[in-house]
């Protein structure tokens, strides 16, 4: 996969798959546009912002990653809160609307373009205690498969990653006694969104794939 010339959108990069992602493209000749804190996605105007920024640097958007999101175990749903309903919907779901408000007119100008959204494997069916996550991460399924319906005629791809746990320090502290080797490592998640995000995957609209590694 070949990457020289091409800009990448990156969300969340600060965090370890951002980190991972952006090294990834760094490495294959990419112009990594990482996007986090301070630009707060949920509000328009600032990831207007970043993304202005960026063409005035690089002229176009050839790929973006939208990574930025994040887990919560939660009451039952009856018991869910407002607030931490929002919270979900605005960290996993809100942000791709707005990237996408921003990025895709100009890659509709620019003449095509590549998508990749995370969602998670465990947004396929319901789990107790998580209904506000995969309710979540179910609304960015949804959102990749419409959006790839509405701009596959535009030659931009949208497709979406479907991890199961990802190897991180955070999440081999909180798990102490499970085995990170069967998990899902950031450098072969990127990987995967690698390829989607280069032409050899060009044909492939809509898809939802699951990354599971051994869990």
């Amino acid at each position: 996969m070949e990457f020289s010339g091409k800009t990448v959108m990156i969300t969340g990069a600060a965090g370890n798959l951002g980190v991972a992602l952006s090294k990834a493209f760094a490495g294959l000749g990419a112009n990594v546009v990482p996007v986090d804190l301070p630009t707060n996605l949920l509000d328009q105007a600032q990831v207007d912002a970043a993304v202005k920024k960026a063409l005035q640097q690089f002229k176009r958007i050839d790929a973006l990653c939208n990574i930025a999101g994040g887990f919560r175990m939660g009451a039952p749903v009856h018991e869910t809160s407002d607030k931490d309903w929002n919270f979900l919907f605005d960290l996993n779901a809100r942000t791709v609307l707005h990237t996408a408000r921003a990025v895709v007119p100009h890659m509709i100008a620019a003449g095509g373009g590549k998508i990749i959204n995370v969602g998670a494997y465990a947004a396929q069916k319901g789990a107790a205690q998580m209904g506000a996550y995969i309710a979540s991460k179910s609304a960015v399924i949804r959102l990749t498969e419409t959006m790839a319906a509405e701009l596959r005629e535009k030659n931009i791809n949208v497709n979406c990653v479907l991890p199961t746990i990802i190897d991180t320090p955070q999440n081999r502290a909180d798990m102490p006694k499970a085995d990170p080797k069967r998990w899902v490592a950031p450098q072969d998640l990127a990987k995967v969104i690698l390829f989607l995000a280069s032409d050899d995957a060009r044909a492939v609209h809509g898809v939802a794939l699951a990354v599971t590694g051994l869990s």
